[in-house]
């Protein structure tokens, strides 16, 4: 998953805590004292690898159609990316009152559903896996903002959403 944010923001403390999370699961994994350095686990395949080929251009062509405001606008607040077999299950911290928009663009093949789950009614939406971008406008936010993209069966790509302030 790639996500990013400004660091003024409070959705950087998530990741940061889910950066300690995962570090302090990995200290108590096998704490044996046994004298010896830890022998290396087996590999495992994991959704974290880097990207294919053909998922780095499909992620590239996703993020273009969303370029409309960049990490370093005053407007912008959070993006990410995802293959769409992983999907987006997102969880953005706003301001409550403010108005937002967020953008999504699947680039691959065939269709995806996005949930937008606005104080606490999801807006469902089909989009099309073609690398075009598909707006939600957010009047009045919650504090939080919940966003998930799932493929629809034979479905393949990349996926690139962004909020920005309105």
């Amino acid at each position: 998953m790639t996500l990013r944010s400004r660091p003024a923001r409070t959705g950087i403390a998530l990741s940061i805590g889910a950066l300690c999370a995962v570090v302090l699961a990995g200290c108590t994994e096998g704490s044996k004292n046994s004298g010896s350095p830890a022998e290396k686990p087996p590999p495992t395949s994991s959704s974290s690898k880097l990207p294919s080929k053909p998922d780095e251009k499909l992620g590239k062509q996703a993020e273009a159609a969303l370029d409309t405001v960049t990490i370093d606008d005053p407007e912008f607040v959070e993006s990410g990316l995802e293959t769409l077999s992983d999907g987006v299950h997102a969880e953005s911290l706003l301001t409550r009152g403010k108005s937002y928009q967020l953008g999504v663009s699947c680039a691959g093949s065939g269709t995806a559903e996005l949930s937008v789950h606005i104080k606490g009614k999801p807006v469902v939406r089909r989009i099309e896996c073609d690398g075009t971008a598909t707006y939600e406008r957010i009047t009045e936010a919650s504090i939080r903002l919940g966003i998930d993209v799932e493929g629809e069966p034979g479905a393949s790509g990349m996926v690139a959403w962004r909020i920005s302030e309105m």
